[in-house]
């Protein structure tokens, strides 16, 4: 079987690269370890940088967005109930769009399956090979089948866990990490949201963060112990737990209810140099990991794959391998800086068990300088509503 280009992963990042390939007329074949109804269903970020907006634009994958997303002006950091809001669009011009990754992905699928995509869903024993040479495949077993994809270029979209990333020589790749000591509890609950914005809470007792995903449905975090069993939480104790965090002020407009989703998520900052291994491209979680303080593990997946997406499109259009060549170097340049924001906000906004009374006089030296200088909160805004593409 062959084809351009073979996607590993049909997350949103592999979709979005489908699509946008397939409007130059670029062929590829989609693979991924678990079926549709399972990638639709998986509950991650929901705030999109006006970047990740104008990529589904270009994908013609935007219609539902515009109708139902929630665009937003700005947001608050609050201190032990103390709040400061940033401005986003009277800082930098832009604005960011709440709408659900899980809602993207089945945009994204219903516009590649109308268009005849060829997918293969639950495959085993996935194994990029011949990364060097000019017509590299892809080996995997699908319905009990042996089957291998010959193409040009392999993009490996396949997350943090996946094959693509373990096929690059170890004496190649180099990775940093830093591994949080906490996690996030996040449910969901069909109630609106406490604030029209979202609040980023740092408090003693830990984190918080009042999220949404539509007018009537909120998505709420804590800060909690990484050990931690979500089966110890009941939605009692959240919800108590969450309006301390929150402070009384944004904590007096709070509804509660019955969650119908709840769960852990540990936090990392993660990169592997480098995104690129002959034939081989990394984009996503498959290279990088941040925490999801700024909202930037989706966005950041987007502009990996505009950016692989360009140079591909220049390849095939006029033979010219300038941006393949680049990639690697290109894309790494900007995952620094959206890991160091990543970084920045955590370090701020929560609390670390090994911080010194020192340490923490520093955390709130900091928000009170934000609110005091116009320059420190148009940077958080510069990052928030997400950097230049190159």
């Amino acid at each position: 079987m062959t084809t351009s280009v073979c996607i590993i992963g049909s997350g949103p990042a592999g979709l979005l690269l489908s699509q946008l390939l397939a409007n130059e007329e670029i062929d590829t074949i989609l693979l991924d370890r678990k079926d549709r109804a399972y990638i639709e269903g998986r509950i991650r970020a929901g705030v999109l940088e006006q970047g990740t907006v104008t990529a589904l634009e270009e994908a013609g994958a935007a219609d539902r967005l515009h109708r139902e997303g929630l665009p937003h002006e700005g947001f608050e950091l609050a201190f032990d109930g103390e709040r400061h809001r940033i401005d986003l669009t009277g800082l930098t011009g832009k604005t960011v769009t709440v709408y659900g990754q899980t809602e993207m992905t089945k945009d994204l699928f219903e516009k590649r399956m109308q268009q005849g995509q060829r997918f293969f869903f639950n495959v085993d024993d996935v194994k990029p090979s011949d990364l060097k040479s000019d017509r590299p495949r892809v080996h995997f077993t699908h319905e009990g089948q042996h089957v291998t994809v010959e193409c040009d270029y392999i993009a490996g979209c396949d997350g943090f866990h996946g094959v693509s990333r373990q096929a690059i020589p170890a004496d190649v790749l180099r990775t940093y990490e830093r591994v949080y000591p906490f996690g996030w509890l996040g449910i969901l609950v069909e109630k609106p949201p406490v604030s029209h914005e979202l609040i980023y809470a740092n408090h003693d007792r830990g984190f918080a963060l009042a999220s949404m995903r539509s007018n009537t449905r909120s998505r709420y975090y804590i800060q909690c112990d990484a050990s931690d069993d979500v089966a110890d939480w009941s939605d009692d104790r959240f919800w108590e737990e969450f309006a301390t965090r929150l402070g009384p002020d944004a904590a007096a407009s709070l509804q509660t209810g019955p969650s119908f989703e709840k769960s852990i998520a540990p936090l990392r900052s993660f990169v592997a140099e480098p995104m690129r291994y002959g034939n081989l491209f990394l984009a996503g979680d498959s290279a990088h990991i941040v925490p999801p303080t700024g909202a930037k593990g989706l966005n950041l997946a987007v502009a990996d794959v505009r950016l692989l997406h360009r140079a591909l499109a220049l390849h095939y259009r006029h033979g010219k391998d300038d941006l393949i060549d680049a990639y690697s170097e290109t894309v790494l340049r900007r995952v620094w800086k959206v890991e160091r924001f990543s970084w920045q906000l955590s370090t701020l906004m929560h609390q670390f068990p090994e911080n010194s009374d020192f340490e923490k006089r520093m955390q709130r030296a900091e928000f009170d300088y934000l609110r005091s200088s116009e320059a420190a909160s148009r940077a958080i805004a510069e990052n928030y509503v997400g950097l230049p593409l190159d």
